[in-house]
This record gives C-alpha cells, sequence and structure tokens, in this order.
C-alpha cells in the first residue's frame, strides 16, 4: 500500500480556473499513482470571509469531483470532528494537533506544513470513525 502525505499548491497568481484544473490534474495524478479506496476531505464551514470560503469551496467541489470520477469513496468530516477524534478535544490548536499526528503516526517531527499535519489528521480520524460506519451499517 502506498503511503504519502502532503500539500498541493497552485500559484497564488494565477487565474482561478487555472488554479483548479491543475489541482485536478494534479489530484488525478495522485490517483493513479496511490490508487487510494476513499478520499477523507474537511466539510468546511465559515461564518465570516466570504472570499476565503468561495475559494476553499471551489477547491472542495474539484476535489469531490475528481474523487467521484476515479470511482473513489469520499469522507467528509469537520474540523471540530477531526480535532476531538485525534486530540479529544474538539477546540485543539493547529500545534496540538500536530503534536498528536506525530504521535500517533509515528513520525520523528510534526508534519509539515500545518497542512499536511491536517490531511494526516483527517486521515487519522476516517481510521477511527470507519469501523463505526460500518457496524452502524451493519446495525441498520
Amino acid at each position: 500500500m502506498a503511503q504519502a502525505a502532503g500539500v498541493i499548491t497552485t500559484p497564488p497568481g494565477d487565474p482561478i480556473p487555472a488554479r483548479l484544473a491543475q489541482l485536478r490534474a494534479d489530484l488525478n495524478e495522485l490517483f493513479v499513482q496511490l490508487r487510494p479506496d476513499v478520499m477523507v476531505i474537511e466539510r468546511v464551514f465559515f461564518r465570516s470571509n466570504a472570499r476565503t470560503a468561495m475559494a476553499v469551496g471551489q477547491a472542495s467541489g474539484v476535489a469531490l469531483l475528481t474523487a467521484f470520477e476515479q470511482g473513489c469513496e469520499v469522507a467528509e468530516y469537520t474540523a471540530a470532528e477531526v480535532k476531538l477524534a485525534v486530540t479529544g478535544y474538539g477546540n485543539a490548536t493547529k500545534e496540538q494537533v500536530q503534536a498528536m499526528v506525530e504521535r500517533l503516526a509515528g513520525l520523528a517531527r510534526p508534519p509539515r506544513p500545518a497542512d499536511a499535519a491536517d490531511a494526516l489528521a483527517l486521515a487519522i480520524c476516517h481510521l477511527g470513525a470507519a469501523p463505526w460506519a460500518q457496524r452502524k451499517a451493519v446495525i441498520a
């Protein structure tokens, strides 16, 4: 099984459609390389800053579409759900999440950048939640 963690970035000065196209191309390449069974994504909630919410929503939409086109299952969790699963506290700081990801994943140092730690935290959250979801489906 391939293992990887990282962050996809696009040039901030590029037009939004070009950045979204690059994100889709990079995600497709990762799907081909890694052949994941599931893609875990953060369900984002914004109370302010509509500009950030729009950009994140667009990128999330591309990620969801790409996973669907690749036939990959998608699981979504809120930041609070992830923090609770990884640290035991739904309002944990980024530093606390990084430290627990380091410990739980047996890493020599905290994952950098912080977004890579967030991605690993999503995976850890899903690994804990997936067995419950499977048991719940059998019961229902």
